[in-house]
């Protein structure tokens, strides 16, 4: 996480817990006049499109008082879905034996990215399985971790209803 994300969560975070909901993270894009701000939410209920717009309205609200973001940006607030972003070491251990992508900041055995299923967390490395072998990738490395969840399709998913 860079200097300005840890200084937006940190910034934002107690405006969206006092909404009802977690702060999953925060992704900043620094491009002129097309730079963005993500603000990703969650709950144990999940998110909606009227708790992104509530946690919107808040959030603005507290970047017009405290202006962190010299020049114009788009704000975007979305739950982290699916396939989401693992911003944190703690986001990890839900997501053991699915697939992940995750991209190092500098090579690693040669190469930045890997895809692979999570197998644990070791320390401050995380452990993930590639084809046959097993990389222990030191998080302080991590740029950007995606979980790619398995999602069953409907036709095998009513084969094993109707077979109950």
């Amino acid at each position: 996480m860079t200097t300005k994300q840890q200084e937006l969560q940190a910034l934002l975070e107690p405006t969206v817990v006092a909404l009802g909901f977690e702060l999953w993270g925060i992704e900043y894009a620094a491009q002129g006049k097309h730079s963005i701000l993500r603000v990703y939410i969650d709950a144990q209920s999940g998110i909606t499109v009227d708790d992104c717009a509530a946690v919107s309205l808040q959030v603005s609200a507290v970047l017009d008082v405290e202006d962190p973001i010299a020049g114009e940006y788009t704000l975007e607030v979305s739950s982290p879905g699916v396939d989401r972003l693992l911003f944190r070491l703690e986001h990890f251990p839900p997501f053991f034996g699915e697939w992940v992508e995750l991209r190092l900041r500098r090579p690693f055995e040669g190469r930045r990215n890997f895809k692979g299923v999570l197998q644990g967390i070791e320390g401050e490395d995380i452990v993930v399985r590639v084809d046959d072998h097993e990389y222990l990738l030191p998080y302080s490395a991590v740029d950007k971790a995606r979980v790619h969840p398995r999602i069953e399709d409907a036709a095998s998913v009513s084969d094993e209803a109707t077979n109950e």
